[in-house]
């Protein structure tokens, strides 16, 4: 075409297949860009989608990560509780034998003064007061035991 008007008839044969090898490269050329842009396109979609499961998947890590901490954090927690919870029963244990055995050692002090008979009625009202404190001891030891 030249200025509107159809001037194919006008060429040679050879510069009509010339023009026609021509055209034909160029729309090869054509396709080969757009099969290239297309595949480049897909490419570019598949590797996003890569991205956006492996970006979901580290977060998944990350949340699975976080919770094993907080687990943890609270066994280790629990397990602080139950050191306490047992140091306090083993005090209280020990006091409770204490207080037991200077009871039984007090009366078996007065039981044995009695018999002999040296106690004097201030003295025997004294250990009574005595033993009476030390059971007192002995009543709230068991409590906290």
């Amino acid at each position: 075409m030249k200025d509107g008007k159809d001037v194919t008839s006008t060429l040679s044969e050879e510069k009509r297949k010339e023009i026609r090898a021509i055209f034909d490269k160029t729309k090869a050329a054509t396709l080969e860009a757009e099969a290239k842009a297309k595949l480049a396109a897909q490419e570019q979609k598949e590797a996003e989608k890569a991205a956006a499961k492996l970006e979901k998947e580290q977060k998944e890590a990350q949340r699975a990560i976080k919770k094993a901490v907080k687990a943890q954090k609270q066994a280790e927690k629990e397990q602080k509780r139950a050191e306490k919870a047992l140091k306090k029963k083993e005090k209280a244990q020990e006091a409770f034998e204490k207080v037991t055995k200077k009871l039984e050692q007090n009366q078996e002090k007065y039981e044995k003064l009695k018999r002999k008979g040296k106690l004097s009625p201030n003295d025997e009202e004294k250990w009574l007061n005595k033993l009476d404190k030390l059971q007192t001891s002995l009543d709230k030891a068991k409590k906290k035991l």
